[in-house]
């Protein structure tokens, strides 16, 4: 069995994949078609002081089903609502290989374990200080870590340059 792209409607993945689910359910074919996943991860971000979790698409408008291609197959996944089709040249489905497979395998599985923290800033944003003992500072981004949810933000102290280290959440853009 292999892993297959497919062309969907952009914004309906998951409604789509589980259309899928059902089709491949009634007809049963689920030794043919065992796994249709939509490549997401988790993300992390604080929003109006709350944290929230949500998930992300890694590849908006596509999944990615295992599958043995048979007629029978092939005929179910053309004939599904919201399905364009498999990605590949001219109409021959291109199989993922095994190692892009496993790479997107454990993206997912890791971010369902530490989600990803987004942090929207960007180097040389300008930024003011909404928490801490520098609250109501203005000041430019100079470096984001998005592993630690640190930014180091270059602020200005009796007329001096001075760097500092915060959590993403303490600064907001102006």
């Amino acid at each position: 069995m292999n892993w297959y792209v497919l062309r969907v409607q952009s914004g309906r993945e998951e409604r789509v994949a589980a259309n899928l689910r059902k089709q491949v359910a009634a007809a049963g074919l689920e030794e043919t078609i065992p796994q249709v996943l939509v490549p997401s991860e988790t993300v992390s971000e604080i929003k109006n002081g709350k944290k929230k979790t949500r998930k992300r698409k890694l590849y908006p408008g596509y999944l990615v089903c295992e599958m043995e291609i048979t007629d029978d197959a092939w005929f179910l996944i053309r004939e599904a609502n919201g399905i364009g089709d498999f990605v590949g040249a001219h109409g021959h489905p291109a199989p993922m290989t095994p190692k892009e497979v496993e790479s997107l395998k454990a993206l997912m599985k890791q971010s369902e374990e530490k989600p990803k923290i987004q942090i929207k800033f960007q180097k040389g944003e300008a930024v003011k200080v909404k928490e801490g003992p520098f609250e109501s500072f203005d000041g430019v981004v100079d470096d984001v870590d998005a592993e630690k949810g640190m930014v180091k933000v270059i602020v200005t102290i009796f007329g001096r340059p001075t760097p500092v280290e915060l959590e993403y959440w303490q600064v907001e853009a102006i």
